[in-house]
């Protein structure tokens, strides 16, 4: 591997090294979707598709308002995926037993195989790189993730996470 690009000591907070952190997110967010972006081609879905699989493939049962909560998507936009992942047999939806109004979403078998595969890839890069990076720089990782974030968006993840 070639040495990582690194900001001059001292200087992480210059312009020139908050445009390379950019960079860094663009290039890296490219480079990792990218089998998973041709696979989901192949099948004429996109990242969109993707996202709902993972979400729901990460909380079976996860309801409509919940996922829409955590992809911060309209109504709209997630009822086209939704029609389409459920038409194409990946999706299920149920409705609530304590609340007959909610929707409930769960992957179907195929629909678990399609995700499983795509996060095969995706979870052999991340061991690569955390492998690679080490344990220091997996918590920096993890720590800047979360600075990015909203406050929101930090305890919607807190919160996803303390229920995995």
């Amino acid at each position: 591997m070639n040495e990582p690009v690194r900001p001059a000591p001292a200087q992480y907070l210059r312009e020139d090294s908050i445009r390379g952190g950019m960079d860094l997110l663009l290039f890296a967010h490219k480079s990792h979707l990218r089998k998973a972006d041709d696979e989901l081609a192949k099948l004429k879905l996109g990242r969109a598709h993707h996202r709902v699989l993972y979400f729901v493939a990460r909380r079976p049962g996860l309801t409509v308002a919940n996922l829409l909560d955590l992809l911060g998507i309209t109504k709209q936009s997630l009822n086209r995926i939704q029609k389409d992942l459920l038409a194409r047999g990946l999706m299920v939806q149920e409705v609530g037993k304590q609340d007959r109004r909610q929707r409930l979403l769960r992957l179907t078998t195929e629909g678990q195989a399609l995700e499983q595969r795509l996060f095969d890839d995706l979870h052999d890069n991340m061991l690569r790189a955390y492998s690679e990076a080490g344990e220091a720089a997996v918590n920096g990782y993890w720590l800047l993730m979360q600075a990015l974030m909203s406050p929101e968006a930090r305890k919607q993840f807190a919160s996803f996470h303390r229920k995995a």
